[in-house]
């Protein structure tokens, strides 16, 4: 009967999955849970959402067949913080495997999404973007691991929405990173200090001189609560490259348009320039002419620093 049993589920899923009512990308086994987002997102490389057994509280965006990377053709990583300090990516999910898709390793803060439900449970912390990095170095090294000798280890941009780019600009010093991408967010003045939820983390102004890298703010207009921080961050920081984007969408940004909306075409554009080398890419933002100021409803501010940069 248990035979029977076993065989009747199997071809109950098997059935199902002829009918396209599920996929495999559905099914939990030993490697955690996974699922398929917008057919894989629209870049060249088909990409995946889910949870790697070895990594507790995160979740990672990448290519679904890494047969094309390697060490000479490595992924760039984005690791990347949750808005409201959520402790899962539920509100960006499609913005990150939008990213993925054009190859990239993306490693969230927080538990997979499940479709349809928003997170309910304790907040994210600042120390898990820096269990990512240690993880992304740890299983580019590992024998054993799927993404040895696949990551590009020198090319990690750390990142994050509202609370998340608070939790980002926390690690900054950390000289893993080799860029930042601050979206609706920046450091909290002490004068609306009490505009913060409580929990999330309140670097001083000064945090800002301890920067080593690029770093972009992508804002949603002055109707964005964090475009007054995020603008003060901006002008305050003059010992690196730097710009502020926005686009008048305000805090909540595109990122649960299709494929990410407006800011993961310019934020991919970002990572290309500065994890790639990508000669276009750096066309989006240097220049007078530049492509973020030619795209409808965006404009950009940046430092001599940024339009020196190679």
């Amino acid at each position: 009967m248990k035979i029977k049993s076993f065989l009747g589920s199997a071809l109950a899923v098997t059935s199902l999955m002829a009918l396209g009512i599920i996929s495999m990308s559905m099914v939990n086994d030993n490697q955690g849970a996974s699922r398929i987002v917008e057919e894989g997102g629209t870049g060249n490389y088909k990409a995946i959402m889910k949870e790697e057994p070895s990594l507790d509280a995160h979740t990672i965006f990448v290519p679904q067949n890494l047969s094309a990377f390697d060490k000479k053709n490595p992924l760039p990583v984005l690791v990347w913080g949750n808005g409201a300090c959520n402790n899962s990516p539920f509100e960006h999910y499609k913005f990150l495997n939008e990213i993925a898709s054009h190859g990239y390793l993306v490693v969230a803060t927080g538990y997979m999404p499940k479709e349809g439900e928003r997170y309910q449970g304790p907040m994210s912390t600042t120390e898990q973007q820096i269990e990512a990095m240690d993880w992304v170095f740890a299983q580019n090294a590992d024998k054993n691991s799927p993404y040895y000798g696949k990551i590009d280890v020198k090319s990690i941009c750390v990142a994050g929405m509202s609370c998340g780019g608070l939790q980002t600009l926390f690690n900054c010093a950390d000289k893993r990173i080799k860029t930042l991408m601050i979206c609706n967010s920046g450091l909290f003045n002490q004068q609306n200090a009490h505009q913060a939820v409580g929990g999330m983390p309140m670097p001083p102004k000064s945090k800002l001189k301890e920067i080593h890298t690029s770093i972009i703010y992508i804002l949603g207009g002055e109707q964005d609560i964090a475009y007054g921080n995020g603008m003060d961050d901006y002008h305050r920081i003059d010992h690196v490259p730097a710009c502020a984007t926005n686009f008048p969408v305000g805090h909540g940004g595109t990122y649960a348009q299709p494929h990410g909306g407006e800011f993961s075409i310019v934020a991919l554009a970002w990572l290309d320039w500065q994890l790639k080398g990508d000669k276009q890419a750096a066309q989006m933002f240097q220049g007078a002419d530049c492509g973020v100021a030619k795209r409808e409803g965006w404009t950009i501010e940046k430092n001599e620093k940024l339009e020196k940069l190679k």
